[in-house]
């Protein structure tokens, strides 16, 4: 059951023309709903809007915040998933055309499924990781969006499961750090807490965000956003990914060097304490 331009239907398999399917001609956004409440609303729909506008997608004048909202809690509430649920809203380019499409009217289609947790939990069991080097991520605004290219991180995880690594780091095209398959790196590197800043190539993380602005509250931590080699990663003391679904995934290894998770612990507990209560 997906909701489709609005209505609940069941689901289709994708069209031939589908744009999205035939050029990656879409954008999308995830979020967790917990207790009927689209987590980080504003964020999620202002990142999608400007997406959006950087492919020059004409936007509806009906697709509003409220209008975001309601289609999303909609479709779960119609599934009785709502107390917790992590749902997937892809709006691409109408069919029409070859690389150069035949209009930028769009439409959407929104897919939800039941998560177990309402509270964000830490998982501290062993999380290895390494770089991943077969392509780059380029510094530029399109690696900032949620596109549905997204072949580096298809690429990237079949290495991970070939090479029994939780995940792996991408780098971008000057080889430095931008973040993981699947969310923004945060490194602990004595009192100061780093993360690629979003012209380094890195995705502009709604979660990245939320953990910034906690960060900066915690006394006697500096929050920097600036370049980080790979060589970095083996001085920090600790490191740690996010995403909005999982909210902190602590990095038990990386090569050889083992890591704490001590400031995770801390900021899952504040982020916690922001979510709406049952």
């Amino acid at each position: 059951m997906i909701n489709f331009n609005g209505n609940i239907a069941q689901e289709e398999n994708l069209l031939t023309q589908n744009r999205a399917f035939l050029y990656g001609d879409g954008v999308f956004e995830t979020v967790k709903i917990i207790n009927n409440k689209v987590l980080f609303l504003e964020d999620h729909y202002f990142r999608l809007m400007a997406s959006m506008r950087v492919v020059r997608m004409e936007i509806p004048m009906n697709f509003t915040m409220e209008y975001f909202e309601e289609q999303i809690l909609k479709l779960v509430q119609e599934k009785n998933i709502a107390q917790s649920a992590r749902a997937r809203i892809t709006v691409y380019r109408n069919d029409g055309g070859l690389y150069l499409p035949k209009t930028n009217d769009i439409s959407f289609l929104i897919h939800a499924t039941l998560l177990e947790n309402t509270l964000y939990t830490l998982n501290t069991n062993e999380y290895e990781v390494d770089l991943y080097k077969d392509f780059y991520v380029t510094k530029q605004l399109l690696s900032s969006i949620k596109t549905t290219n997204k072949m580096i991180n298809i690429t990237g995880s079949i290495f991970a499961h070939e090479n029994g690594l939780a995940n792996c780091i991408l780098l971008n095209d000057t080889k430095n750090v931008v973040e993981a398959l699947q969310g923004n790196l945060f490194m602990v590197l004595g009192k100061k807490l780093i993360t690629p800043s979003i012209s380094e190539g890195c995705l502009n993380g709604i979660m990245r965000k939320q953990i910034l602005a906690l960060a900066k509250k915690v006394e006697g931590i500096e929050v920097i956003e600036e370049i980080i080699s790979p060589f970095d990663l083996q001085k920090a003391d600790e490191l740690f990914l996010t995403n909005v679904i999982t909210g902190i995934q602590p990095i038990s290894k990386y090569r050889k060097k083992e890591f704490t998770s001590n400031l995770a612990h801390l900021l899952v507990q504040k982020l916690n304490e922001t979510l709406p209560e049952n």
